[in-house]
């Protein structure tokens, strides 16, 4: 999934610093928004979190795949619904302190029924909330995932563009 290296830069004063660094292609994810305002977030245990979080349907993007391939592929296969639209929303580091993965966070919409097709290590429950609801867990701490936080929050400031009711 990733490598780990160490780094060795020097200061301008001379001094050198060592380091580590995870190597990661990046990642992609969608917020799934159906026509009748709701959203469809996955449930799933996060073993560094020691708990289940809810997230956006999203997943590490793959060899020759672009970010915006990467969102509506892992929508499909984690909730069972293909996007007719995708548009991007942000991209951000997730933690540049240690790691060098970027996120990509899209929005899905004119959303169709397809199937869902997990990874074999994939144990997730599908949630489906009304938009505003899905905000305010985010606002409350609910919803503890940054990209999933991330696509709600910016989803929320542009509702009007987005067509949210």
């Amino acid at each position: 999934m990733f490598d780990v290296e160490r780094d060795r830069l020097r200061e301008e004063s001379g001094i050198e610093i060592i380091r580590e660094v995870v190597r990661h292609p990046g990642g992609a994810g969608a917020l799934p928004l159906f026509d009748d305002g709701r959203v469809a977030l996955v449930k799933q245990y996060r073993h560094p979190a020691r708990r289940e979080l809810l997230e956006i349907p999203a997943g590490r993007i793959e060899d020759g795949e672009t970010p915006e391939m990467c969102a509506a592929r892992e929508t499909e296969q984690e909730i069972g619904f293909r996007a007719g639209r995708i548009e991007k929303l942000a991209e951000f580091y997730s933690t540049p302190g240690f790691c060098e993965e970027k996120l990509h966070v899209y929005l899905a919409t004119a959303l169709t029924p397809s199937s869902q097709s997990l990874d074999h290590d994939e144990l997730i429950e599908v949630i489906y909330l009304p938009f505003t609801e899905a905000v305010k867990m985010a606002e409350c701490g609910e919803i503890e995932d940054s990209k999933t936080i991330i696509a709600l929050l910016i989803t929320e400031k542009f509702k009007s563009l987005a067509g949210v009711k």
